[in-house]
């Protein structure tokens, strides 16, 4: 029996679309923020190495799809609601229907999480740089401003919260330098004394715990 073929053009943008995924997810998605408060955290250690980045972009991506996920449901529903029949039967045309089935609850996400300051900057800088007539077509919910504004909304909040981890360490190193100064042990590093303290604060507070709820929770 013939067996038919789906369209060229889907499969072109189904290839196309597969090889800009991944840097469309650092921009739209959590993983961004969750991947630099780790590496913050592990330089915050002391420890340049452990975990290592395989392990870092694991948890973020794992953390990332469990943030994201009810994003993809809704989406996939959607799909399935508008689009009928098979794979085969597929065309060009039921891209556009996959897309705004996506972008609906992307906007949102991307709406919410966003600073009130920096869709306003990207909405701003589009008068000045774009032709007028572009300019006034730009609003609060287009893709162009949401997507860098949750971006440097995200690395924000990531230097943010890294900045804090920061500071309970550097406590700890200081009073470690001033603990070794006051022995008369200044030919000691602090930094060889003052990791296993800053681990053993780490794991008996939870650390990881703690900071994978709280990562998770910022987009409640």
């Amino acid at each position: 029996m013939p067996t038919s073929i789906p369209d060229p053009l889907l499969l072109v943008a189904l290839v196309a679309a597969i090889a800009i995924l991944p840097f469309f997810a650092l921009l739209v998605t959590s993983y961004t923020k969750i991947v630099v408060v780790l590496g913050l955290l592990r330089q915050a250690l002391g420890v340049q190495q452990v975990p290592p980045n395989m392990v870092i972009n694991g948890i973020a991506i794992i953390l990332t799809a469990y943030v994201m996920a009810p994003l993809g449901a809704q989406a996939m529903q959607t799909i399935k609601g508008k689009l009928q029949g098979s794979v085969e039967q597929r065309k060009f045309e039921d891209v556009d229907v996959i897309l705004q089935s996506v972008s609906a609850p992307l906007r949102q996400f991307l709406y919410k999480h966003t600073d009130e300051k920096n869709r306003k900057f990207f909405i701003q800088s589009a008068g000045k740089l774009w032709p007028p007539e572009q300019a006034a077509l730009v609003t609060e919910t287009d893709m162009l401003v949401l997507i860098p504004g949750f971006t440097v909304s995200e690395l924000t909040e990531a230097f943010t919260i890294g900045f804090v981890i920061y500071l309970a360490f550097v406590v700890v190193d200081l009073i470690v330098a001033n603990i070794l100064l006051a022995l008369g042990m200044s030919m000691v590093s602090p930094t060889v004394i003052s990791v296993p303290f800053k681990l053993l604060l780490f794991v008996v507070l939870d650390g990881w715990e703690r900071l994978a709820q709280g990562l998770v929770l910022t987009y409640q």
